[in-house]
């Protein structure tokens, strides 16, 4: 069967929101986080087969992350458990939108010397992105895993999940993130990281100017706005759809590329099929991605709920 790696770091969330008749916003949740783990453990919960490369801290933080991937069906054979450093922790302020704004607390990533590589097989998907695929730390690691899944023939699905708080690194940053490009079938990213790389929120401006010499395949997305997909053969908008009692968008995004590899998976279609998919076929994926970024909404939980999850791969969105 196929199978769905994802890579990145791991990050304990604990999410704040302000309470009636406090003066400071108060503790409201904890939850193992990390943007491709969030997604990773949305595809585990689905069942579909599914691998987590990554690294924790020897602490009870780094514990319960381990147990917890192992228990949402998530393969941890190259997940590490590192002796003397400690984990990872953001501090998420939810604001009346659901929307957070993060205040983080953890050490540069860097590649372990025992890292191990799996092995991957033609239309495998390898999901990766944020400051971990591109700091100078993890680079060893990152491109020869890229390098090996792309030989194999594995879809690679690169989120670059930009954060303004490293606009200041991206001259340094930028060789990588071409790098990142020219070996992904497809980039995706959100208008307020091309906002920040490219002084431009328009998808198909930044797909022309930045993207396309590097990476055919193309999706932009614009929080509860339109979702614009790029290709050669043209480009497609699709509406997101509206949500109703929205409690945290924090795993917002990375469910949206849960959504999107489940589809991919579910539907049956390979890097050669992607290629020359028409709007119904990408109208499909999106549908997708966008129940799962929509059902992570509705909680504080960073992905999808078990039911959810159980349900979408017997019925399509």
């Amino acid at each position: 069967m196929r199978t769905v790696t994802a890579m990145g770091e791991t990050i304990m969330d604990i999410l704040f929101r302000h309470v009636e008749g406090q003066p400071t916003a108060q503790p409201v949740a904890a939850v193992p986080g990390g943007s491709c783990f969030n997604s990773v453990i949305s595809i585990g919960r689905t069942g579909l087969p599914c691998r987590f490369i990554g690294y924790t801290g020897q602490d009870r933080v780094g514990r319960d992350t381990q147990a917890f991937l192992k228990e949402n069906g998530v393969s941890i054979d190259n997940f590490e458990v590192r002796q003397g450093e400690r984990s990872a922790i953001s501090l998420a302020y939810l604001d009346a939108n659901g929307d957070a704004s993060y205040q983080f607390y953890k050490e540069v990533p860097r590649a372990h010397a025992n890292w191990s590589m799996p092995e991957f097989r033609a239309d495998d998907v390898v999901l990766f992105g944020s400051y971990y695929a591109i700091c100078e730390g993890m680079r060893p690691q990152v491109s020869a895993t890229l390098a090996a899944a792309n030989e194999a023939g594995a879809i690679l699905y690169y989120d670059l999940n930009f954060r303004r708080s490293h606009a200041h690194e991206l001259p340094a940053l930028l060789a990588s993130i071409h790098d990142n490009f020219h070996l992904s079938t497809i980039v995706r990213g959100s208008a307020d990281d091309f906002e920040v790389m490219y002084q431009s929120r328009d998808a198909r401006h930044v797909y022309r100017e930045h993207i396309s010499r590097h990476c055919p395949l193309f999706i932009c997305t614009a929080g509860g706005g339109t979702i614009t997909v790029c290709t050669p053969a043209g480009s497609h908008d699709f509406e997101a759809p509206h949500v109703e009692n929205v409690v945290s968008t924090v795993g917002a995004g990375d469910n949206f590329n849960a959504g999107f590899i489940c589809g991919l998976m579910r539907l049956g279609i390979g890097r050669r099929q992607l290629a020359t998919l028409d709007h119904q076929g990408w109208q499909r994926l999106i549908r997708y991605a966008t129940a799962f970024a929509s059902q992570a909404c509705l909680s504080t939980d960073n992905f999808v709920s078990r039911e959810f999850a159980r349900d979408i791969m017997e019925h399509e969105p």
